[in-house]
């Protein structure tokens, strides 16, 4: 019960982006069509995922060495470590939606719901047992789900506002603002949920 209340909390209570308003840069500059947000979705899940892993390792090795203060340094690096491997395994293998992601890609290495959700899996759930090392894993795949449902919901939105009768002042970046918080709005009604 406790992992699936921790994955509820994830995607729906605790969403990066409608509910902690963490990693909004790529949100509103890749949600303008459903498949590059697939893409940007697919992409965060897996650096959230596996920077939940390196980054617990790495915080048992700053706290055997007494130096925590170097924590969001090195969470940093490991996460722009992944998100060049991703980088590279989309520019070889998928090199349209390489291209379609843009400057957007590299982003992820300064987004803070990725930096975000890996210094609090650390503040939550510690680094002590095994166990928190799978919530932590966990949270950050979920975490990921939560960013790509966000993301996917923003652009259908957006898709389908580019043949709606918007008027002239709330068309373009106005309507997209509007919307996310129409659907930030919608999601706090997931707080009750989880206590």
């Amino acid at each position: 019960m406790t992992y699936f209340i921790l994955i509820i909390g994830a995607v729906f209570v605790n969403n990066f982006v409608l509910s902690q308003f963490l990693g909004i840069c790529p949100f509103l500059g890749v949600s303008k069509k459903i498949d590059t947000s697939l893409g940007m979705g697919m992409a965060v899940i897996f650096v959230m995922g596996i920077a939940s892993i390196f980054t617990w390792l790495i915080q048992q090795v700053l706290v055997a060495f007494s130096i925590e203060y170097l924590q969001t340094i090195a969470f940093i690096l490991v996460i722009a470590a992944l998100v060049q491997l991703v980088e590279m395994v989309l520019k070889k293998f998928m090199p349209s939606l390489y291209s379609a992601l843009g400057v957007y890609l590299p982003l992820i290495t300064t987004n803070c719901a990725v930096l975000g959700v890996a210094i609090l899996n650390i503040q939550a759930f510690g680094i002590e047992t095994a166990s928190s090392l799978l919530q932590s894993f966990l949270n950050g795949i979920f975490s990921g789900v939560g960013f790509t449902l966000a993301i996917l919901l923003l652009a259908g939105i957006r898709e389908r506002m580019t043949n709606a009768d918007v008027p002239k002042p709330f068309r373009g970046f106005p309507i997209t603002l509007i919307s996310a918080c129409i659907m930030s709005m919608a999601f706090v009604a997931f707080s009750g949920m989880v206590g």
